[in-house]
Formats: structure tokens, C-alpha cells, sequence
């Protein structure tokens, strides 16, 4: 089963919404360093813990493909979105996204479409 990690630039209602799905899903407020914990600590947790690292932050796409690193990658790219909306739009894809997630290191999430990258 896919288990997420969602990264401080998204709100702690997604992992609740999640959490509804029944998906293992952690914010990084719950972390020990919370929303301070940097990108090389969510990305080892991620390697460890076989995470999905769900972010609007791009820099992740850049470790990815530079470093190998987080275990995969679910980028939210909506631009500017409520938070609403974006409960959503997830829980209209999530089984899309879920599918794709299996078989795709780096998925890439839009408003009109979803992109598997690798």
C-alpha cells in the first residue's frame, strides 16, 4: 500500500483526508523537528519508510532526478488552490494517482491533468 509523507506546503487536512481513505499519511508538523525539518531529513525518512513525498516544492523534482532521492514523488502543481479545492481534486484522483504511484517514482498533479514522469 502506498504510504505518504506530506511536506509542509501542503495542509495537515490532506493527511486527514487521506487518513480518511485509510492511507498511512504523516505531515512533517508531526515530525520531531516539524515544519522545520529539511528536505534531506523528509528525503531519508522517505528512503526508509518507502514514502511518498507529496509537495508543491519543486526542489524535490530536482533530488529526484539529480539524486535519486525522495523514494517517489507526488508534485502538486496547481498554483494557487483552497484548500477546499484541493481536498477535492484528491479525493477525485486519488485512485488515479494511487495507480499510477505503483508503477511511477515521480507523478506530477494539475488541475486539468496528471502527468507520470518516471
Amino acid at each position: 500500500m502506498i504510504r505518504f509523507l506530506v511536506d509542509a506546503h501542503l495542509p495537515f487536512r490532506l493527511v486527514r483526508l487521506l487518513r480518511e481513505q485509510g492511507y498511512d499519511a504523516l505531515h512533517t508538523s508531526e515530525l520531531p523537528r516539524g515544519n522545520a525539518t529539511s528536505d534531506r531529513e523528509i528525503n531519508a525518512l522517505s528512503l526508509r519508510e518507502g514514502r511518498v513525498v507529496a509537495t508543491k516544492d519543486g526542489d524535490f523534482a530536482h533530488s529526484l532526478v539529480l539524486e535519486g532521492v525522495p523514494h517517489k514523488l507526488l508534485l502538486v502543481s496547481t498554483g494557487n488552490i483552497s484548500n477546499r479545492e484541493l481536498e477535492e481534486l484528491f479525493l477525485r484522483e486519488l485512485n488515479r494517482l494511487v495507480q499510477l504511484l505503483e508503477t511511477y517514482r515521480y507523478v506530477e498533479l494539475g488541475r486539468e491533468a496528471i502527468v507520470a514522469h518516471f
